[in-house]
């Protein structure tokens, strides 16, 4: 439905939306969770055949780049984590690993460690990454006019059987490094590395096909959809507005430091605020390949995020003021 009405990235978008509204009805759905390691991989290869030899001359303009997301989450955290607490009413722990701008499995390990509210840090995560999404879809298509459309693996040369053997093994030995090196992500992060070094090498130009591409999002809307299983609807409403709001909030910041991305590296806009957004990885890098921006820009930085919270979070968190 979602691609025969020119929706943006219908695959994704159209079974998250349907899963979701069939898990809110309590309609007996489940998502496939166990196939989201295969799923997030073969995006991780995709996203990793973005990575050009072309990437290493943007090093310099790179390290600018990542001062301003480093400045970007501190201001996010202290506006973010107090909306949460004031607005939300939420106790300062959870309050704190629902406002941080990390991933969902890391602040809800983090926040239960801790005693936190846990429910609420996966409604406020779960949400941040679909209102995300579908703003950032919508002002790429609405706003700034972009095609929108499919995540495509096409756009490189036909896919070879030694190059489908390369790209399978980057998945899956990627999937293997990286759950041994503990990485976050792991199952994402390890594909996404091992082909993006046998492309920045030159060993292959290819990418998966479209048709594995589009049902990779297919899944992974589905999964996304279904973790709102049991949720009763005036809950995920009261979590919904606190999300739009909280999400509305680090738009506007990113905005401003996207603008400064632009004057002190010449970064256009449009891929200052997909690296800056506070969406999923994965996602993230769905849109940047759709609208055909620096997917490996992208990338870089939601990882870059993603590590600098998952260091700081447990070290600021001893700081948090006392709850009354």
């Amino acid at each position: 439905m979602f691609h025969a009405l020119a929706l943006p990235l219908p695959w994704m978008l159209g079974a998250l939306f349907v899963t979701m509204t069939a898990s809110v009805a309590g309609l007996p759905v489940q998502g496939p969770a166990r196939l989201r390691s295969a799923i997030v991989a073969i995006i991780g290869v995709l996203l990793g055949s973005r990575f050009t030899p072309e990437v290493l001359d943007q090093a310099g303009h790179t390290l600018v780049t990542l001062a301003v997301l480093l400045a970007y989450l501190a201001v996010v955290a202290a506006v973010v984590v107090p909306f949460y607490r004031f607005v939300g009413r939420q106790d300062w722990t959870t309050a704190y690993f629902a406002g941080m701008p990390g991933g969902l499995s890391e602040m809800i390990e983090l926040g239960e460690a801790r005693g936190a509210n846990v429910p609420a840090i996966v409604l406020a995560h779960s949400l941040r990454i679909v209102v995300t999404i579908a703003l950032m879809a919508l002002l790429f298509r609405v706003v700034l006019g972009h095609d929108v459309g499919a995540a495509s693996g096409a756009g490189g040369p036909a896919l070879g059987l030694a190059d489908a053997v390369l790209l399978t093994a980057s998945a899956v030995l990627g999937a293997v490094l990286g759950t041994r090196l503990r990485l976050p992500a792991p199952t994402f992060l390890g594909p996404l590395i091992l082909s993006a070094a046998v492309h920045l090498a030159g060993i292959t130009e290819s990418a998966p096909p479209t048709l594995l591409v589009n049902a990779a999002q297919v899944v992974l809307g589905t999964i996304l959809g279904c973790r709102f299983l049991g949720i009763a609807p005036v809950m995920l409403a009261r979590a919904g507005l606190l999300s739009l709001g909280s999400t509305v909030l680090t738009l506007a910041l990113a905005l401003g430091a996207g603008l400064a991305m632009g004057q002190l590296a010449g970064v256009s806009l449009d891929q200052a605020m997909l690296a800056l957004a506070p969406g999923g990885l994965t996602e993230m890098g769905l849109i940047a390949l759709a609208i055909q921006a620096d997917v490996a820009f992208v990338a870089l930085h939601h990882v870059a995020r993603i590590l600098v919270v998952i260091v700081l979070a447990p070290v600021l968190a001893r700081i948090l003021p006392a709850d009354r």
